[in-house]
């Protein structure tokens, strides 16, 4: 709302308090507006997606159930984490949708006769993380990218969707780009566990006291760093 004042006269001329007031309004405002970007609204979405999204959140579940495991998709779903992931809406970034099922696995029963509680088939879980797994399933299938991150995106009951940010590194955009020609180098980054979820589910997050078996590798140590 703008209101109206009457003008005074000053030593520098006419002093306007109605226009002063518009410019700082007019200024609050922009500032404001700025501060309530879209960013803001959609990470605050995925605080409590499925209370949040509602409708949204069902008809998605719905949708990729009768989706294939792997599939690419046209845009990310969560854009603001895809940006903090190193995301750029241009040629050369591709993002693929995983599906992943939640709990542990099962085994092959051995060939040697003993009794179904000694067959050891079930209970076992695997040392990577949903995430790596979603992340070297969409490596297979694209093999002519490079994973650069991914993130969650939704659950229920029996799955779990990973969203995959894959850069092809022989795209002219990727290669004149200085922020992510560095990928142009690089190959097999989940399968060497060089990706942001790979390190964190090898432990390389810890540092210091009570990560001493941790390095050089999971397979060092006689395999006590987990």
């Amino acid at each position: 709302m703008f209101y109206v004042f009457r003008s005074y006269n000053t030593v520098e001329g006419p002093f306007n308090f109605n226009r002063v007031y518009n410019i700082f309004v007019l200024s609050f405002a922009v500032r404001g507006y700025q501060k309530m970007s879209y960013y803001k609204y959609a990470r605050e979405h995925y605080e409590q997606p499925k209370e949040n999204l509602d409708e949204i959140w069902q008809d998605r579940l719905v949708e990729w159930r009768k989706q294939e495991a792997t599939v690419e998709a046209e845009k990310p779903t969560r854009i603001p984490k895809a940006r903090t992931k190193g995301y750029k809406a241009k040629k050369g970034f591709n993002v693929i949708r995983s599906r992943i099922a939640k709990g542990g696995s099962k085994r092959k029963r051995a060939s040697g006769g003993r009794r179904p509680k000694r067959a050891g088939q079930n209970r076992y879980s695997s040392k990577k993380s949903k995430q790596v797994i979603a992340e070297e399933r969409a490596s297979r299938k694209y093999e002519n990218l490079e994973v650069l991150d991914s993130y969650w995106v939704m659950e229920d009951g029996n799955y779990k969707w990973f969203e995959v940010i894959m850069v092809d590194p022989e795209a002219p955009e990727i290669k004149n780009d200085n922020d992510i020609n560095w990928i142009t180098g690089e190959k097999n980054r989940v399968q060497r566990g060089l990706t942001p979820a790979a390190r964190s589910s090898r432990g390389l997050d810890n540092k210091g006291k009570g990560a001493e078996k941790v390095r050089p590798s999971q397979g060092a140590k006689d395999g006590k760093g987990k």
